[in-house]
C-alpha cells in the first residue's frame, strides 16, 4: 500500500510545520480530507488555533469546520505523521542576504522525528539547490536514514496570496516535484486532494525551486520599470497613471503599476536568486537594478513630499504629516518587510512631525519592528496626508474628507492613484 493510499484510508497523517499565512490554510484544507497534525513553535498561536482563531486574521472561524486536525507546539507529536510539509518563512537579513534560520530549524525538527517511509515536502521559497544542498543533509544526519532509499523529499512552492479570496490554494495550479518518479507521483496525487485546479509536475526539485523564485522576481522587475517611469514622468509633469491607462488600451501591454514593493515575497525573493547567481560567478544586473529602484521608492516619496511642503511655504520643522496605512499591502495585517516605514523614517530625518494610522496593523508589532507608535485616531490640521496603502475604507474617502483634516494649503500624496482626477483644491501628487 502506497503512502497516498494510506492517507486516503486515514492510516497515515499529514503534518504542517509552520502555521502562518501559508501553512494554516494548507493544513485546514488537508484536514478536510485526511488526518493532519499542525505544528507551530509558538504556543500562544497554537492556543488561538485550537480556539478556531487564525492569528494572521486571514481565515474566518468557518474555515476550521469539519477538520480532523491536532494543533500542537510539541515536536514529538510529529512522529505520528508520515507526510511532512514545511511552510516556514524564508526572510532576508539586514544585509539583504538569505536568512535560512527558520527553514533549517524546521528541518532539524523534522529530522529528529523522521522515520523510514516518510515524505518531506518543502513549500518555503528558496534559491535553486537549497532543498538538496542545505536541507536534505540535515535530514539524513539527524534521522540516521538514507535519502531516497529510506525517505523521500519533494518541493512544491507556495502560491498563497494574503488577502486574496479569489486566488486560493484550491484554485491555483500547484507546481510539484519529487526526488524520483515514485515520489513525484505520490506528492502530485496527495496535493490533488486539495487543489481543484490540478498540479504541474516539474522535472526536478531545482526546477520547481527556480519556477517559484522567478515568479516574484519577474513582478519585481516590472514594477521597478513602472517606478522608474514614474520618476521620469514626474519631471515632465505627466501623471503616470494617465500614461498607463492610455498605453493599456493595447491588447499586449502588460499592466503593472508603480508603488512600494515590500512583503515577504516580491521584495525578498529576488535577493535569493541574486545570491545564488553570484555563487556561479554571475552578477545579475537587471535583478539588482530592479531591487535598487524598488528599495529606494519610500525615500523618493518622502523627498517629494518635503519638496511639496517647501513649495507650499511650510516650515518643515513644524510640519505635520499623516501617513495612512503601514502594512505591506491592502486589507491585511502583515507588516513584514513593509516599505512604508522608509517614508516615515526619511520624513523624520528632515525634521517633519509624522503621525501614522492603520486599523489593520497591530500597534505592539509596529513598535517592536519599526520603533514608532500608531495613532488611535486621526487628528486635523495636517500639512500633508500620505495615503500609502489602499485599504478598502480608504477607497470611499473624497476631497471633502481630506480637506477636513488638512491645514491651509494642504497636500495629498496618493501612492496608489486612488483619487486621481478627483482632487481640485488640495495640492495633489501621486506616483
Amino acid at each position: 500500500m502506497t503512502l497516498y493510499e494510506k492517507l486516503l484510508k486515514k492510516k497515515a497523517k499529514v503534518s504542517l510545520i509552520g502555521l502562518g499565512y501559508v501553512g494554516l490554510p494548507i493544513a485546514l484544507e488537508f484536514a478536510k480530507k485526511v488526518p493532519v497534525i499542525g505544528f507551530d513553535i509558538k504556543p500562544d498561536r497554537v492556543e488561538m488555533m485550537k480556539n478556531r482563531i487564525d492569528p494572521s486574521e486571514e481565515l474566518e472561524q468557518e474555515a476550521f469546520d469539519n477538520c480532523e486536525i491536532l494543533f500542537t507546539s510539541n515536536p514529538e507529536d510529529l512522529r505520528n505523521a508520515d507526510f511532512h510539509i514545511v511552510a516556514v518563512p524564508t526572510p532576508i537579513d539586514d544585509s539583504n542576504m538569505p536568512d535560512l534560520t527558520p527553514l533549517l530549524a524546521a528541518t532539524r525538527t523534522v529530522g529528529k522525528i523522521l522515520k523510514k517511509g516518510d515524505y518531506v515536502v518543502y513549500e518555503s521559497t528558496v534559491y535553486p539547490g537549497c532543498t538538496e544542498e542545505d536541507c536534505i543533509p540535515i535530514l539524513e544526519n539527524l534521522s540516521g536514514l538514507k535519502y531516497i532509499q529510506d525517505f523521500k523529499v519533494g518541493f512544491s512552492p507556495e502560491r498563497i496570496n494574503p488577502g486574496d479570496k479569489l486566488h486560493t490554494l484550491a484554485t491555483i495550479t500547484k507546481v510539484v516535484s519529487g526526488c524520483d518518479d515514485e515520489s513525484l507521483d505520490i506528492i502530485a496525487k496527495t496535493y490533488e486532494l486539495v487543489v481543484k485546479a490540478g498540479v504541474h509536475k516539474a522535472p526536478s526539485i531545482k526546477v520547481a525551486e527556480a519556477a517559484k523564485i522567478i515568479e516574484n522576481t519577474q513582478r519585481d522587475i516590472n514594477i521597478a520599470f513602472m517606478n522608474e517611469l514614474s520618476m521620469i514622468f514626474n519631471r515632465m509633469g505627466i501623471n503616470t497613471y494617465d500614461v498607463l491607462e492610455a498605453a493599456g488600451t493595447k491588447w499586449n501591454f502588460l499592466k503593472f503599476y508603480p508603488g512600494l514593493v515590500g512583503g515577504h515575497c516580491i521584495g525578498v525573493d529576488p535577493y535569493y536568486l541574486a545570491y545564488k547567481a553570484k555563487k556561479f560567478r554571475y552578477h545579475p544586473q537587471i535583478i539588482n537594478s530592479g531591487r535598487f529602484v524598488n528599495d529606494s521608492m519610500g525615500f523618493y516619496v518622502a523627498r517629494q513630499t518635503v519638496k511639496k511642503l517647501i513649495t507650499a511655504g511650510k516650515n518643515i520643522a513644524e510640519s505635520r504629516v499623516l501617513v495612512m496605512g503601514v502594512t505591506f499591502k491592502e486589507d491585511v495585517s502583515d507588516i513584514r518587510n513593509s516599505r512604508v516605514p522608509d517614508i516615515i523614517g526619511e520624513l523624520k530625518s528632515f525634521g517633519v512631525n509624522v503621525e501614522v494610522v492603520d486599523f489593520h496593523a497591530e500597534p505592539k508589532e509596529i513598535k517592536k519592528e519599526y520603533g514608532f507608535d500608531l495613532q488611535d485616531d486621526i487628528g486635523e490640521n495636517y500639512d500633508a496626508v500620505i495615503v500609502a496603502v489602499s485599504h478598502q475604507p480608504y477607497l470611499k474617502l473624497d476631497e471633502n474628507y481630506f480637506k477636513s483634516i488638512s491645514a491651509e494649503k494642504g497636500i495629498l500624496v496618493d501612492l496608489k492613484g486612488l483619487y486621481r482626477n478627483k482632487i481640485n483644491d488640495l495640492t495633489y501628487w501621486s506616483l
